[in-house]
């Protein structure tokens, strides 16, 4: 069976991922990722991002709030080494007590940043992360052309 390959061609010049999600299994978009994601490059790999301060202290907040900051962070990391979102071919998110009205939360951030070229992820619900008080975390794998 061919897997169906959605936007195989980059929506810019500087976004070589092809995306793929084969028919045989279910439509992951709607919850924030894609099957598989591939690119040609250089394997650039970005540690854990959170909501945190400029010494790395966890910023209080509610859920929605540190998605948010955790993925300005994961932007900053990414643009740190010449990269951006377009360039991210895996994501590792975890979540505290996770449930369903978080999982939703994710999704629509994971759409206004990625838009609809969504890279690969695994998702783990965890009971706590490294520091007190934190919610959210995201790492990623990024591809440097």
């Amino acid at each position: 069976m061919t897997p169906k390959n959605d936007d195989t061609d980059a929506d810019t010049d500087t976004d070589a991922r092809t995306i793929t999600n084969p028919p045989a299994l279910h439509d992951p978009t709607p919850f924030g990722y894609s099957h598989a994601v591939s690119a040609p490059g250089e394997l650039v790999f970005i540690a854990g991002q959170y909501a945190s301060d400029e010494t790395g202290a966890p910023v209080p907040g509610d859920f929605a709030a540190q998605v948010e900051v955790a993925f300005t962070r994961l932007r900053s990391a990414l643009e740190g080494v010449g990269l951006g979102y377009e360039h991210v071919v895996r994501l590792g998110t975890f979540i505290v007590d996770h449930d369903l009205t978080k999982l939703e939360t994710l999704g629509k951030a994971l759409h206004t940043h990625f838009g609809d070229r969504l890279p690969a992820q695994t998702l783990s619900g965890v009971a706590s992360l490294a520091l007190p008080g934190m919610l959210f975390e995201v790492d990623a794998v990024a591809v440097r052309p």
